[in-house]
């Protein structure tokens, strides 16, 4: 015995005890899918027969299913059910998160179920308590359906519960096993000339396919009487259809009808496309009206159905009943809204909010064809329309209609592209997955709207950028997993969303500029060379390991890491980055402050760099107006002054004039005959130590007032416009950088770098001693890079890059001693794991940033990314690594 259930069910359980409702549920549904009220017993008091623990019992219960519904899964309801007031909660729930309610009836005789019991050692039930669930369950029984219950199945014996088998039913809106390619088109309201033009230029053509009813592109055309059958009458549908030579489908928004010059020809071109199975079709309000009207419904004759009524009374009075019927029924069978694309793509006519999404009922059916409106009335004495859109949080993208606009713009992974053509706009169609916008323009006014239509001035800020103005601090705090592209489910923790955000709010730029932060980056594995703690041979060992035959080295700049975005004017940055009266773009650090202090010393740097890209022919080589760049500054002291006269220079003060006091008693000591050689010499060599910790800092320090006293050493450019270069290796970066640092050498410093075969031990020895006369003439180490910007393994990606930095910088890290050989010993039992992992997962998360910024993501999916960064700051990694 076969019950069939919609995919979306709330399936209430009916029977008395021992009618097997926990048996049945467990065989036909999955573990997840039963919620059973004996278990909410148990876990609220440990005892699964304690009905003091009722009242908890079901609170659980209900809090439960209400978690799953609003998830969008099936849930099973195993209790006894038999107070109607008792089922009438889930018939409310399943109707609140639009599911549709079940009833399963198990209707056993009474000696049945109290046999059942007696084999359960805990349900030792006297008999009058079975017949007294018997006795209500089959009071219940034919008031199922009145309660509100969709589906009722009552099951009367053992053999038939046995037998029985559930089968789901996918809801009609469920098309998500249709991947694509789509083209979405907007209103159409009988502009059939442009709907053809649109068509074509989307690349369809007339004619029928490879058995497809009809032949050069005629379907269902007048069929000949033969001696012994009636004449056969006319079909409306005596028209072309449409289809696309490469395989992909046309998506209808719905409004087909009303206004336009050749409305009944729309209807037949696009029923024709879905028969043939090249279109699908969702119904607008304007269908909805117009078949109230058809069904004798007392409907107002205005907003253009006046024009579709009209060439209905001009089809010939002889067959104008039969075509009606055949209209009334293609617009009968159009469903509200359509999930595709395994749920990734959502279409409607009036948009759909997530939590609506591939459910059926009458509210989800009413919001796809109307929208929703604030219950206010505007000047005209038209609602006001809620904008759902705006608080639109969902993973699908939605397009839809229904809604004139002057022109298509995202906003929240949604798009309207109802572009007015019957009102002489233009008819748009959106190329899915490419998110590409055609359109054709109208050809007439062919009406005139309601009011006007929403204009967007020239070179404003768009709607998702006006929006941006205003971040919902919902979007970035408390724990997060953040899925990218490269490193899957990235935990942000609540504690370090928190202090991010307080960076954010308190210190950052302003916080459109920030696109990307930089991640952290791990040091090598320690060497055991002698006086060594850091050194290449580990570097290539661990990228040799990995599989990786080239790497690339690049020196280490001692300066602060430093991100630059640069538009080629103001109306860019207004454009791309909706920012008004801040320049051409921004200098920031790592954790999104802005670089300098004095806004001047900026504007010059942004300048002569505009100047640089546009001198090399940087913008019309990249196609793009604007970049965003991964440099080092320098000098290191123009940012760490504070960190040099808190923690560096008191350091190196202090240690020198004690220690060279102590050099000089024990001096003194030993030329009064003393025996201090071994003191002495320990006290030496620690002053020796000292020295070198100030010139080792030194080293990056000179002073700057002027634009010209800095150096900017660019490493990555990484992103323009229509990419994130992460697909060219590292040497393509280094090229291109030293193209336009050619046009300022004063300012842009080239990086120094050397490409190693790992296959070749001299080219390795080569890199080494490289390393080694870089670090003795005082520079800070190297960064070692697989060639490829991104390389993965089995285990996921690997160390996007290493840092090997030289002897006496480390000497500014862990302090002026760290070369003695007992702390060498200690230093060099660190541990990277935390490190590497931190490192991993801040690059994936850069990247993401980047990625989702160039393809327009809502400014707060950017964010999620560059605050998880600047969260992930917060775990407790040894900042010496």
């Amino acid at each position: 015995m076969k019950l069939t259930i919609p995919e979306l069910s709330l399936v209430v359980l009916i029977g008395a005890s021992g009618a097997g409702k926990s048996t049945f549920a467990h065989r036909l549904f999955q573990p997840f899918e039963v919620l059973s009220s004996d278990f909410c017993r148990g876990l609220v008091s440990d005892d699964e027969n304690n009905q003091f623990a009722t009242k908890d019992a079901f609170d659980v219960l209900h809090f439960i299913t209400t978690k799953r519904l609003a998830a969008g899964k099936l849930t099973v309801i195993d209790a006894t059910n038999l107070q109607p007031e008792d089922r009438k909660i889930f018939v409310q729930l399943a109707r609140k998160y639009h599911f549709f309610p079940v009833a399963i009836a198990l209707n056993l005789p009474e000696e049945v179920c109290h046999q059942h019991n007696q084999q359960r050692p805990n349900r030792q039930f006297g008999f009058h308590v079975v017949r007294h669930h018997t006795q209500m369950l089959r009071r219940s029984l034919r008031g199922l359906e009145r309660e509100g219950f969709r589906y009722v199945y009552i099951l009367n014996s053992v053999a038939e519960i046995d037998t029985v088998k559930i089968e789901r039913q996918p809801l009609w809106n469920n098309r998500k096993y249709e991947h694509g390619p789509f083209d979405i088109i907007g209103d159409i309201h009988g502009c059939c000339d442009e709907l053809e033009a649109l068509l074509e230029k989307l690349g369809y053509v007339k004619g029928g396919q490879e058995g497809q009813e009809g032949q050069a592109g005629e379907i269902a055309c007048l069929s000949s009487p033969t001696p012994h059958t009636p004449p056969t009458l006319p079909t409306l549908w005596n028209a072309p259809t449409y289809y696309h030579p490469q395989g992909r489908k046309a998506v209808f928004l719905g409004d087909l009808i009303d206004r336009g010059p050749r409305i009944l020809d729309t209807v037949k071109l696009v029923r024709n496309m879905v028969v043939a199975g090249t279109a699908i079709c969702v119904p607008g309000n304007h269908e909805n009206k117009f078949l109230r009207k058809l069904r004798g419904k007392n409907v107002k004759i205005n907003h253009g159905l006046e024009k579709t009524l009209a060439e209905i009374e001009a089809l010939p009075a002889e067959w104008r009943e039969h075509h009606t019927k055949e209209l009334k029924e293609f617009l009968d069978t159009l469903v509200s809204h359509y999930v595709l694309d395994d749920g990734r793509l959502v279409v409607a006519h009036a948009g759909m909010k997530q939590e609506y999404q591939g459910r059926g009922s009458a509210q989800v059916r009413e919001f796809a064809l109307y929208g929703e409106t604030t219950g206010e009335i505007d000047e005209l004495g038209l609602p006001i329309r809620y904008n759902w859109a705006a608080e639109y949080r969902g993973q699908a993208m939605v397009v839809y209609g229904h809604t004139p606009v002057l022109s298509a713009e995202w906003l929240n992974n949604t798009i309207n592209i109802d572009t007015g053509c019957v009102f002489g706009g233009k008819l748009t169609a959106l190329r899915y997955p490419e998110k590409e916008l055609v359109s054709v323009p109208a050809a007439h006014a062919y009406s005139q709207p309601a009011k006007p239509i929403d204009k967007v001035v020239t070179e404003a800020m768009t709607v998702q950028q006006q929006l941006d103005d205003v971040l919902n601090i919902d979007d970035v705090l408390g724990k997060r997993i953040i899925n990218t592209r490269l490193v899957p489910h990235i935990k942000i923790r609540e504690e370090n969303a928190i202090a991010a955000l307080e960076v954010v709010s308190r210190f950052a730029a302003n916080p459109k500029w920030l696109i990307y932060l930089p991640p952290t980056m791990s040091p090598v594995e320690a060497s055991q060379q002698l006086g060594y703690l850091e050194h290449p041979q580990q570097a290539f060992a661990y990228y040799r390991n990995q599989g990786i035959s080239q790497v690339i080295c690049e020196e280490k700049h001692m300066g602060s890491r430093a991100v630059v975005i640069v538009c080629r004017d103001e109306t860019v940055a207004k454009k791309r980055f909706g920012i008004v009266n801040e320049g051409i773009g921004i200098c920031y650090t790592r954790t999104g402050r802005r670089f300098f202090d004095h806004p001047t010393l900026e504007t010059e740097l942004l300048d002569r760099l505009n100047t640089c890209l546009t001198n090399s022919g940087f913008w019309e080589k990249f196609y793009t107006e604007w970049v965003c760049l991964d440099c080092e500054l320098m000098p290191w002291s123009a940012k760490a002054q504070g960190l040099l006269r808190e923690q560096y220079a008191p350091v190196g003060v202090a240690s020198r004039l004690a220690l060279g006091d102590a050099v000089t008693l024990l001096e003194k000591a030993e030329r009064r005959g003393v025996d201090v050689t071994l003191q002495l010499s320990n006290y030496q060599q620690k002053a020796e130590m000292a020295q070198k910790y100030v010139t080792a800092y030194r080293r990056y320090c000179w002073p700057v007032e002027h634009i010209s006293d800095y150096k900017l050493a660019p490493f990555h450019i990484l992103a323009t416009e229509t990419a994130v270069h992460i697909d060219k290796n590292h040497q393509w970066h280094m090229r291109e950088v030293a193209k336009i640092a050619l046009h300022d050498p004063d300012l842009l410093l080239p990086t120094v770098y050397k490409v190693i075969d790992l296959t070749d031990p001299s080219s390795e020895a080569e890199g080494i001693h490289w390393w080694e006369n870089l670090t003795a003439m005082g520079g800070e180490g190297i960064v070692v890079k697989p060639m490829q910007f991104i390389v993965k393994s089995s285990r996921g990606i690997i160390q996007p890059a290493v840092k090997c930095r030289g002897q006496e910088y480390l000497r500014i890290i862990y302090g002026l001693e760290y070369s003695a050989p007992e702390n060498m010993q200690r230093l060099r039992q660190r541990g990277l794991t935390l490190k590497r992992s931190l490192a991993k997962r801040e690059f994936a998360l850069g990247v993401e940033a980047l990625e989702r910024f160039i393809t327009h993501a809502p400014l707060r999916r950017v964010h999620e990314c560059v605050v998880g960064i600047l969260a992930l700051e917060s775990e407790p990694v040894d900042p010496r690594l």
